[in-house]
């Protein structure tokens, strides 16, 4: 596996863990992931690491997550469409699909039978696949071995909170768009875009076992844990790259976002992928240094 292609695999396989919202082994009773909050003027952040995907059993609401929720007034979740649920098909067709050349004309005859072999192991039928552009189709085949061993979108921290946040008639505001987070993968070089499909069917089922290991770090917050589990020790510059556009670019223009808040205050709850609160590109640092005081409780 070439530097590049396993670090887009790493990427798809932490997923849940917030590089992409789209898209863990649960069962300690002692769970309490970590929370951080973050104050500046008469404004107070509350930055909770979220996964995507989760099992039906899964107890992750610590008392101090509780009580940081509900003396919130807002909740900030990563979609700024998150409560309309589902994917825009207008959105899907132009960024996701490519009907003019069939998924399988890119790919070899070892790839295409490897394709056959993936989709029908996750109950798809190959040719659901032909109009589907290769990041979308490695995204779907990388998810699939999560949920057979359980994992359930529906009972992501993130769908769980917007619900609480219904309940609580407690306003739901975004930090990006369906479209911003398609395009992070829908603008990749063509290559780049087909080695994310052909790793994927190579290593994907590995998937769930490394979920696995992520969901147990990030229920019992270990950050550091987490960290290293993410962190890739032999990066190549054009990894650094992938990194920066995934994580660090946005985690730059969300504490943008999140920093105006400082002048008008107020108590905010903000719920993002795990992965954007570690490593020294984090969310946590990018607001520290737009003078916001951060402490981990």
């Amino acid at each position: 596996m070439d530097s590049l292609g396993g670090y887009i695999v790493q990427a798809l396989r932490r997923a849940a863990l917030g590089l992409l919202a789209f898209l863990p082994f649960i069962g300690t009773a002692a769970a309490e992931p970590a929370l951080w909050v973050a104050k500046s003027g008469n404004a107070t952040i509350y930055l909770f690491g979220t996964v995507h995907l989760l099992k039906p059993d899964a107890d992750w609401r610590a008392a101090k997550i509780k009580t940081a929720f509900d003396s919130s007034s807002t909740l900030w979740l990563e979609l700024d469409d998150a409560a309309k649920g589902g994917l825009d098909e207008k959105l899907l067709w132009k960024y996701g699909k490519d009907p003019a050349h069939p998924l399988s004309t890119k790919l070899t005859p070892a790839e295409r039978q490897k394709l056959r072999a993936a989709a029908a192991k996750a109950g798809i039928p190959p040719v659901a696949f032909e109009s589907l552009r290769p990041w979308l189709a490695a995204l779907q085949l990388g998810k699939a071995p999560m949920m057979a061993a359980g994992y359930n979108p529906e009972m992501g921290v993130d769908r769980q909170l917007l619900a609480d946040a219904k309940v609580a008639d407690k306003p739901v505001m975004g930090l990006e768009t369906t479209e911003q987070q398609m395009r992070f993968f829908a603008d990749l070089p063509p290559q780049v875009e087909l080695t994310l499909l052909t790793q994927t069917l190579d290593h994907g089922a590995e998937g769930a076992a490394q979920l696995d290991q992520l969901a147990g770090a990030w229920l019992a917050g270990d950050v550091d844990a987490l960290n290293t589990l993410l962190k890739q020790e032999d990066m190549a510059v054009s990894d650094r790259r992938l990194r920066k556009l995934l994580l660090g670019d946005r985690n730059k223009a969300w504490a943008e976002r999140l920093g105006s808040l400082a002048k008008d205050g107020g108590t905010h709850f903000v719920a993002v992928g795990a992965a954007h609160l570690t490593g020294a590109d984090s969310l946590q640092n990018f607001l520290q240094q737009r003078g916001f005081k951060v402490t981990r409780l």
